[in-house]
């Protein structure tokens, strides 16, 4: 049967591909986000329990949407806010920390012709006057991190005000605890060489840390709550309901906010829990759950990452279609790290690398329903994303895949033998097999936005944004909180591998390395998320997001458990909201 594949060579042709040319069915890094202990398939108590809960409620209530009066007053509430942001506008500070605000509540999406005309105006005129004098620490900080946020590139030398003839932040603003808070958050948009920034993090962060025993019980909250919890390293959706009940202020604006907020919330939890009954059954039809009984079956953490980093709501069918390559991610590192032997792991590469369903012909019986699952998947995907718009990007798709099998190849070869390579050698082939550049292609070309042949070559060739995410994810895995559940394999990490390129070097110093290089990755994709680069907010703003959702997918605790990613699982999809 010929294949979508040969069918469109050239992946930018307008030669419509036809679903009938589709074939028909009847441990990598990215994936190593799974050690909550499991039961049958993989799956861990609590996530299962939560998936039935949901997807029983769905059934039996029919919670599937809300009724017209509920939709009424959501966009009345959303008119009411546009008039006060208007409003606001008189006083670009208080504007400034509405904006804040509705980010920190993830309503900010209805509201981004406003924000983003107001931070225009401010970037330009900050490129006419640079004198910062008349404003606080509160307002500068602010206003840079929402610039830089936005992908204006600010200079961080609007910080020297700020500074003695020394060279130190003065004296007088350890006292300023909202401004500290600000510069604190500012810190995190740095970008490599901006010194300046590093001092006004340690500065910030040892001034915030000590005060807090002198202040009240909320103040020591919202102080703790920005050290360990900084805006820019973490998703606005998942904060929302502790920043709500800490904020408090003098603007009217805030009761207002707190509303939309509470409404949108459940109009949101109701999609996501749509999409994850949509991608449910999916997953159930494909079947391999019930073939692949040594693989991890966790659809619901699967789509935690989809619905991370791709936030906005009215991108609902890209989180359902790109929570599939996600799953097969996982099933395929559990293939390499734990089932296949080495000649069987060979003839499975060859298979992906050759794209041909022919090429399956020796390959067990559980490697065929594989391929037969990532080949129908990912032609499917593609023929959507090129009736969407209009470019067939099958050629991509089936790259990435080949590069993941490959280093995944390569890393199976290496400890098969017992030894490690090089720290260097390690992270350049852990990078590609953290799965990071499998799913941000496919996000790339799902949302559709600025595709064009120079974009697509410059995606096809993992650039920086796709590097930087990657060396984040994979270094955080290698950082060892705990193994995966019921994995045998030995995947080694860059710990091990520095440990032995560095004769005597500690685990402790070993892992120092390991966070310096995570700061570092952080301000490479900070550098990659300015302007001018070659592609959409949406795309770096959701490749930001993934770079967020890695924490929560690896904050075990000593029970090799993950309960902040299960309380957030909870909290974001089933439980009532009351913000």
């Amino acid at each position: 049967m010929a294949s979508f594949h040969r069918l469109c060579a050239a992946s930018h042709t307008t030669i419509a591909p036809s679903p009938t040319t589709m074939p028909q069915l009847g441990k990598n890094r990215f994936t190593h986000t799974a050690p909550i202990p499991a039961t049958q398939n993989g799956a861990s108590p609590e996530t299962s329990h939560l998936f039935l809960i949901i997807k029983h409620d769905i059934r039996q209530t029919g919670n599937l949407g809300f009724s017209g009066e509920f939709n009424v007053k959501h966009e009345q509430k959303v008119k009411e806010v546009r008039s006060v942001l208007r409003k606001v506008g008189e006083n670009p500070l208080e504007y400034l920390a509405m904006i804040d605000t509705l980010q920190r509540l993830s309503i900010d999406y209805h509201f981004q012709e406003e924000i983003e005309a107001f931070l225009q105006k401010q970037y330009m005129e900050s490129t006419i006057s640079n004198d910062y004098r008349e404003f606080d620490l509160y307002e500068v900080s602010t206003r840079f991190r929402l610039l830089r946020q936005e992908g204006y590139n600010v200079p961080a030398d609007v910080f020297n005000h700020f500074k003695n003839k020394e060279g130190r932040f003065k004296s007088e603003l350890s006292t300023d605890i909202k401004g500290l808070m600000a510069l604190y958050e500012a810190s995190h948009l740095s970008i490599k060489g901006e010194d300046i920034l590093d001092q006004a993090a340690d500065y910030s962060c040892l001034l915030l840390d000590g005060c807090m025993m002198n202040l009240d019980q909320r103040q020591a909250r919202l102080v703790d709550s920005t050290l360990r919890h900084p805006y820019h390293k973490n998703l606005a959706r998942f904060t929302a309901r502790n920043f709500i009940s800490d904020y408090k202020g003098n603007n009217g604006w805030i009761d207002g906010l707190q509303e939309l907020a509470t409404m949108d919330f459940k109009m949101v939890q109701s999609t996501n829990q749509r999409e994850i009954l949509q991608f449910s059954e999916w997953w159930k039809d494909m079947g391999l759950a019930n073939e692949l009984k040594f693989a991890r079956n966790q659809p619901l953490k699967w789509y935690m990452w989809p619905m991370a980093a791709l936030a906005n709501p009215r991108f609902s069918q890209q989180r359902v279609e790109l929570t599939k390559p996600i799953s097969l991610i996982y099933i395929i590192d559990d293939i390499f790290d734990i089932y296949g032997t080495l000649e069987e792991l060979t003839l499975f590469t060859e298979a992906v690398n050759r794209w041909d369903l022919a090429a399956v012909e020796n390959l067990p019986y559980y490697m065929k329903s594989c391929f037969n699952a990532l080949y129908e998947t990912t032609n499917e995907i593609a023929y959507k994303i090129y009736k969407a718009h209009g470019w067939n990007p099958v050629d991509s798709l089936q790259k990435t895949w080949a590069s993941l099998c490959n280093a995944f190849l390569v890393e199976a070869k290496w400890f098969a033998s017992g030894q490690l390579p090089n720290a260097e050698e390690y992270l350049q082939t852990a990078v590609v097999s953290s799965g990071v550049h499998v799913v941000l292609v496919h996000m790339f070309f799902l949302l559709g936005h600025g595709i064009t042949r120079k974009t697509v070559d410059l995606v096809n060739d993992n650039p920086g944004v796709i590097t930087s995410v990657a060396t984040i994810l994979r270094l955080w895995d290698d950082l060892g909180s705990a193994k995966d559940e019921d994995q045998d394999g030995h995947d080694g990490s860059y710990v091990e591998c520095y440990m032995k390129d560095h004769k005597g070097s500690s685990v402790s110093r070993a892992r120092e390395q390991v966070n310096r290089m995570i700061s570092d990755a952080w301000k490479c994709l900070n550098q990659e998320c300015l302007s001018p680069n070659s592609f959409s907010a949406s795309f770096t703003k959701s490749s930001l997001n993934l770079a967020r959702m890695v924490p929560l997918m690896y904050n075990y605790d000593d029970n090799h458990k993950l309960p902040i990613l299960q309380e957030h699982m909870k909290s974001m999809l089933y439980d009532d909201v009351s913000l």
